[in-house]
């Protein structure tokens, strides 16, 4: 028992001194938010600013009139993927693991071999596909390619092999269609595995730097990744506003993070894997 709570304390103390690492850089990059540039490249790692400002803030939303629209873009983009991730992949998911079909199997393989395929391979189609469409410097451009997800979809197709079949053919017997069903009955009680869906696309689709690289180039069309990355010039890198601005970017991830968290932990756990 003892050598137990030995092995257990070790256990604590190494993941505190790793979140405490983890967090460090947090911390200087906040703290340096509210410090003038000429501080911050003085050099040092003194958490406290000595001159405490809060103009770095009050820069890039007055003297940076884009930052707004950045920010604006961001949260556009995050959200319509998220939703639109959030239907689509639930119907794919539902759809293998429940619906019997001419070619399912094979339709859930090709959907494995897309996993396998590296997301750097297909930029360039991509981006040839969206100019072809007339899509560059459009929202659509920066939605459309990210309303599916091939991970999610057989994440959901895990989980709804798992849902209880008595549910839904208790459903048939009231008189609900399939599709009643699935709107009515299944997808409000997969809320968990939801949840943590909605987190990974929406932080995925909140830091995606390289996509909205190839297809804005009109200041006006950028997102956030996009903005914090003009504050660097040729001969001079901004890093109080560069600070200033990435605390900024973390609070819809946060606040997305917080809504979700009663639901993530059962809906990575809930989509195991059976069948």
């Amino acid at each position: 028992m003892n050598n137990f709570r030995w092995i257990r304390g070790i256990f604590y103390s190494i993941l505190i001194l790793y979140a405490i690492i983890t967090f460090l850089p947090f911390a200087w990059a906040l703290s340096a938010s509210f410090k003038p540039l000429e501080e911050i490249i003085a050099g040092g790692l003194n958490f406290i600013p000595h001159d405490f400002t809060f103009d770095n803030y009050r820069n890039i939303f007055i003297e940076s009139p884009l930052f707004g629209r950045w920010f604006v873009n961001s949260v556009l983009v995050g959200v319509c993927v998220t939703g639109l991730n959030i239907i689509f992949n639930s119907m794919a998911g539902y759809a293998l693991a429940r619906v019997k079909f001419p070619g399912n199997s094979l339709l859930l393989g090709i959907i494995l071999a897309v996993l396998m395929i590296p997301g750097q391979v297909t930029l360039i189609p991509g981006y040839l596909i969206l100019k072809s469409l007339g899509w560059l410097n459009t929202y659509q451009g920066l939605i459309v390619p990210s309303a599916v997800n091939a991970t999610f979809i057989f994440m959901m197709r895990q989980f709804f092999i798992n849902f209880p079949k008595e549910l839904e053919e208790a459903a048939a017997l009231d008189g609900l269609s399939r599709w009643e069903t699935f709107w009515q009955v299944v997808l409000p009680l997969a809320k968990p595995a939801l949840a943590a869906q909605a987190i990974f696309i929406f932080m995925g689709s909140w830091n995606n730097f390289l996509m909205p690289l190839m297809i804005t180039s009109d200041p006006g069309m950028f997102t956030l990744p996009l903005g914090l990355n003009t504050f660097k010039g040729q001969y001079i890198s901004y890093w109080n506003y560069i600070m200033a601005a990435s605390m900024v970017f973390t609070i819809p991830a946060l606040g997305i993070y917080a809504f979700f968290n009663r639901y993530f932990i059962s809906g990575v756990t809930f989509t195991g894997s059976k069948g």
